[in-house]
């Protein structure tokens, strides 16, 4: 018997649908809450993006189960079929990590359809996925199942409730719960799914003091302490007691930690991925009601590993710093789009130095939305380009939302002469508030006489005005990019993507000599607020004449949250309501004295 709960408008299309076989009982579905997975192309997917559809219809789908084949076929036409109000993917729960094989099965099949790869097993756990096959109709405003089914026979279900739903006014969270064609207790139609952390924390629940105060002691803390740049402290149990509804919700959908690039490609020193399993016990300990296990201390008091954790009391990153540079005080009005602020400060010190760190501080960062700088050695009229030049000048820290103090890997660095000036360009964006903003500069020189004797080079594949092309209006994937060429033998560092508001994504591909391509990083969700420099875990050969190409892509449309004005032609610009396109390559090349002909 076909079976459903449902409430208003829904309940009469269900009962349509379905006959007069079915039963009814008012039921409101449960909410299970946003979520973001990469498919297997690697590209990002949130399920509130697709809020502008009536549902999303989601596949079950395992490379193992070779029954899914005439299925698949079917899924795709329903897909065609459907319309526009409806998005359609393949979500694979078998957490095995096989995104190439799964990508190389869609290719070998000419399927389309994206294949959302639940790595952790945590979306299938929410969704209550039991097995490959299995159908789930999902509500992209209230977050909920909307109808359920399994196998093939499912599908003419499923259609016949799109259709209805595509002429249905009431389309909110509170809509029919469909169990369409249940297996049997063999289990025939599918591959059983097994969530293995599911069950073995459901035995033994991580151990706060053990297992979850070490996580977030080692990638939270940091910033989620009192005086760090995050919006409340992770400095004991209470605390994250209290903020883990929300805790669980920016796991799932990866907006924390920030700035997180695609695990699959490379291996960086900053990826900002937490692991499979340290996200599983996070979830899993928040949905057991994030219990407390510390030992007693005494009098009633127990130990808390979050309590316990103390932080440098200077804001300097590597102690107190050789020179400030005291960037002169700039009144920000309270509202307004204001031009970009160029100063120049002169630099000084007694006797040239090599420099090997550098920090920026802001001093109103609500305020202070990026710097750019240059060095002006002593003599010259101008710097070298904002976005790199001469390698044997320093590289200063800039301020960039995100970004850490700057330190030069062992024995690499740039000279600093005496006489010398910091040409500064500085964004500053209003927040409804008057404020001035005073910040600084902490330089840090190698000891006297010490030269280092590597030095660091680079370059942006960037867009400017002669070879921008304006985004155009309401587009929601607008894709650019650009091409720079390593001329000698060299050893990449670092990859940074910068972009404004519609920023969505870039990747970085390299050409070698021999005609092959590597990609190597993926920033599947960028964005604009967490500009990293992305290390290299061990720097890159990169042979002479390997082209670096960036590709990114732009979301111009209404679904973008952070989108000024969806409507514009966008050029590019330095306002963050303009674009830009800046893909910067840092590398090292290994014979410098050809390098510096």
């Amino acid at each position: 018997m076909n079976k459903f709960t449902a409430s208003g408008k829904a309940a009469a299309f269900a009962l349509l649908l379905l006959g007069s076989t079915a039963t009814i009982a008012a039921e409101t579905a449960p909410r299970i809450g946003d979520f973001s997975l990469l498919d297997a192309e690697g590209y990002f997917h949130q399920m509130s993006w697709y809020d502008d559809h009536k549902a999303l219809v989601l596949l079950s789908y395992s490379n193992d189960d070779k029954q899914l084949s005439k299925m698949l076929g079917a899924f795709s036409e329903l897909r065609d079929n459907a319309g526009d109000s409806f998005e359609f993917f393949l979500i694979d729960s078998q957490g095995k990590r096989n995104r190439s094989d799964i990508a190389a099965a869609m290719a070998h099949a000419g399927i389309s359809l994206p294949v959302l790869m639940d790595d952790a097993q945590l979306v299938g756990e929410a969704l209550g996925l039991s097995m490959s096959g299995e159908v789930v109709v999902f509500d992209p405003k209230g977050f909920s199942v909307i109808a359920r089914g399994f196998g093939e026979q499912a599908l003419p279900v499923v259609s016949d409730l799109l259709s209805a739903l595509d002429h249905s006014a009431d389309t909110s969270s509170e809509v029919a719960a469909v169990s369409a064609t249940k297996p049997d207790a063999g289990g025939l139609l599918g591959q059983s799914l097994r969530y293995p952390a599911r069950e073995a924390h459901s035995i033994e629940t991580p151990s706060y003091t053990k297992e979850i105060a070490p996580i977030i002691a080692e990638n939270c803390a940091s910033c989620h302490r009192e005086g760090g740049i995050a919006p409340f402290a992770m400095d004991s149990h209470t605390m994250v007691l209290g903020w883990s509804p929300m805790i669980r919700e920016v796991l799932l959908t990866k907006r924390m930690p920030p700035g997180q690039i695609d695990s699959h490609i490379g291996e960086f020193i900053n990826d900002m991925v937490l692991a499979d399993s340290d996200t599983q016990k996070l979830v899993h300990w928040i949905e057991a009601g994030s219990p407390f296990d510390g030992d007693s201390v005494g009098e009633g008091v127990t130990a808390d590993p979050l309590a316990q954790l103390t932080w440098p009391t200077s804001e300097w990153a590597f102690g107190e710093p050789d020179y400030i540079i005291e960037v002169p005080p700039q009144e920000v009005p309270a509202t307004g789009i204001l031009d970009y602020y160029g100063t120049t400060v002169d630099i000084d010190i007694e006797e040239d130095r090599w420099v090997r760190a550098s920090q920026y501080i802001p001093g109103d960062r609500t305020v202070l939305h990026h710097t750019l700088h240059s060095i002006i050695p002593p003599g010259a009229t101008t710097g070298g380009s904002l976005l790199g030049g001469d390698p044997d000048r320093p590289g200063i820290a800039p301020y960039i939302p995100g970004q850490s103090p700057h330190e030069e890997p062992p024995n690499t660095g740039g000279l600093l002469q005496a006489g010398s000036k910091i040409a500064m360009q500085m964004h500053f964006t209003t927040t409804g508030k008057a404020t001035v903003d005073e910040s600084r500069i902490g330089v840090w020189f190698y000891p006297k006489g010490f030269v280092p004797e590597e030095r660091m080079s680079g370059e942006c594949a960037c867009h400017f005005t002669p070879t921008w092309v304006n985004i155009p209006p309401f587009d929601p994937d607008y894709e650019m990019q650009q091409t720079i060429t390593i001329d000698d033998d060299a050893r990449l560092f670092s990859l940074t993507p910068h972009m404004h508001f519609r920023g969505k994504r870039m990747r970085f591909y390299a050409t070698y000599p021999d005609g092959s391509e590597e990609e190597l990083i993926n920033i599947a969700n960028y964005n604009y607020n967490w500009q990293l420099a992305y290390t290299f875990a061990e720097p890159k050969f990169m042979p002479a004449g390997t082209q670096i190409t960036a590709v990114g892509a732009f979301d111009n449309s209404v679904q973008n949250k952070m989108n000024p004005d969806p409507s514009r032609s966008v050029p590019w610009g330095l306002q963050s309501m303009d674009e830009m396109f800046f893909g910067a390559a840092d590398w090292k090349v290994i014979n410098t004295e050809r390098g510096a002909d």
